[in-house]
């Protein structure tokens, strides 16, 4: 299925990328405003933790120094006497790292593993950003001790990498969801549009009845309307082509009847062999015009006449009657089979016996010449007629159902029968099979119709 061609497809895409845009973006400016946010949040800790460090500090220095004004410190905090000063201030915290100097910049405090390297000289109270650490300068109130607090930079990188995890994480989840849900809302809204399609799909060749508009959404209204105007101007141009077959038939009838009575006359009363020659050859096309004209009354009847009966009929009857009319013409080339139990059905009697005459009539025609026509009828409906005529090329089976189509052979005929059985056929909803050669022989023309019956 090609995308441009689907409005479901089309419509998915361009809501799920739209959501999903949206989704990115939003996680985007989620995570911007975050991490600015977060960097506050740790220069406050930062700061906060220094305030809180400093007052301690002072408070450890003085009590050490009254308590032994021999001990010196060296540059990195340590007490000459080895006691781990600082491993005992590691308590100030852990995740940051802390000296305190005094005025001339001697380190005197400091947290374990602290790094005086790490910390640049004093330059003024506040922030203080190295490739490696963030800092914060504070000193005490009477300006004799400083504190730098250090936090390192990687210890944010991997917490902002953590919210970033958080964040995303769930969106991984929520977008194909999300495309999931769209995808199946698009498609349940678009249910009307398959419904609709459906419908139309589903009907017969000959069904112009307007389509049902009950529960289409406005969006379809327009096309539902344009549809139903669209059947209602073919319904009358088939209407009108109808009428005018029926009417024209109806009318040669009797002006062809009268010529031919007049080509007889001709004929009987004439002594001359090439003018009675003559008459003959008028009276023969003014029969097959005849023909002709009946054949378009049946077929104006078979496209647009009314093919069901308010009751059930039983087909053996059918074609008891039909075999009787060309019993009394003479031709007793038919044999009939028919089941014991009655066969019923809906059609109208006239209807099936104008299917079946028409495929008795070919039968005969392009059959053998000393051929039978077998005509059977099976309990479910199956009507079967078969001669012993040459076997149809397979090109030829499509090609004899079309109207004035008429077989290779030299016997003439009207081309319309063939057309009939299948304009009522394609109207009861059944299908014409031909089979050549028969199955049982190597040679002749098989035609099956599976009328549909009713239970008995």
């Amino acid at each position: 299925m090609r995308i441009g061609a689907s409005l479901q497809t089309r419509l998915a895409l361009a809501l799920g990328l739209s959501v999903t845009l949206l989704w990115l973006a939003a996680a985007a400016v989620t995570a911007h405003r975050l991490g600015g946010q977060m960097e506050e949040v740790f220069d406050d800790g930062l700061k906060a933790t220094a305030q809180r460090i400093l007052p301690i500090a002072r408070h450890d220095l003085r009590e050490d120094h009254q308590g032994s004004d021999a001990t010196d410190y060296d540059d990195n905090g340590e007490d000459d006497d080895g006691d781990g000063r600082i491993g005992r201030e590691a308590r100030y915290g852990e995740d940051v790292s802390f000296i305190v100097r005094d005025q001339n910049g001697q380190v005197l405090l400091g947290s374990k593993g602290a790094d005086a390297s790490s910390f640049p000289p004093f330059t003024k109270r506040g922030f203080l950003r190295t490739a490696t650490h963030q800092l914060y300068y504070d000193t005490s109130f009477d300006g004799n001790l400083t504190i730098a607090v250090a936090e390192p930079l990687d210890h944010r990188t991997e917490l902002s990498r953590k919210m970033l995890l958080g964040l995303v994480l769930p969106l991984i989840v929520v977008i194909p969801l999300s495309l999931l849900a769209i995808y199946l809302a698009v498609r349940r809204s678009l249910r009307p549009v398959r419904a609709l399609r459906q419908e139309l799909a589903n009907r017969g060749a000959q069904d112009l009845s307007p389509v049902t508009d009950s529960g289409l959404p406005t969006e379809l209204l327009p096309i539902s309307a344009g549809v139903n105007q669209l059947l209602d101007r073919l319904t009358a141009a088939f209407h009108a082509e109808r009428a005018f077959a029926a009417n024209a038939a109806h009318e040669l009838r009797t002006p062809v009847a009268g010529a031919i009575a007049q080509a007889q006359r001709i004929r009987s009363e004439t002594k001359e062999k090439l003018t009675s020659q003559r008459a003959t050859e008028i009276e023969t096309t003014l029969k097959r015009l005849m023909r002709i004209s009946e054949k378009l009354m049946q077929l104006a009847r078979a496209e647009g006449g009314r093919l069901q009966s308010d009751e059930p009929s039983d087909l053996r009857t059918v074609l008891e009657m039909v075999l009787q009319d060309f019993a009394r013409a003479g031709e007793a080339r038919v044999l009939l089979a028919l089941p014991t139990a009655p066969v019923l059905s809906m059609l109208d009697p006239d209807a099936v016996g104008i299917l079946c005459r028409n495929l008795i009539e070919n039968a005969l025609k392009h059959g053998a010449q000393h051929g039978s026509v077998e005509v059977s009828l099976e309990p479910g409906g199956l009507l079967t007629v078969a001669n012993d005529g040459p076997n149809l090329p397979a090109d030829a089976m499509d090609r004899l159902i079309r109207r004035f189509e008429r077989g290779t052979g030299k016997i003439g005929g009207t081309g319309l029968g063939l057309a009939i059985v299948t304009a009522i056929a394609d109207r009861v909803g059944a299908d014409v099979k031909i089979v050549s050669p028969r199955p049982v022989k190597n040679e002749g023309v098989q035609v099956e119709i599976k009328l549909p019956v009713v239970d008995c």
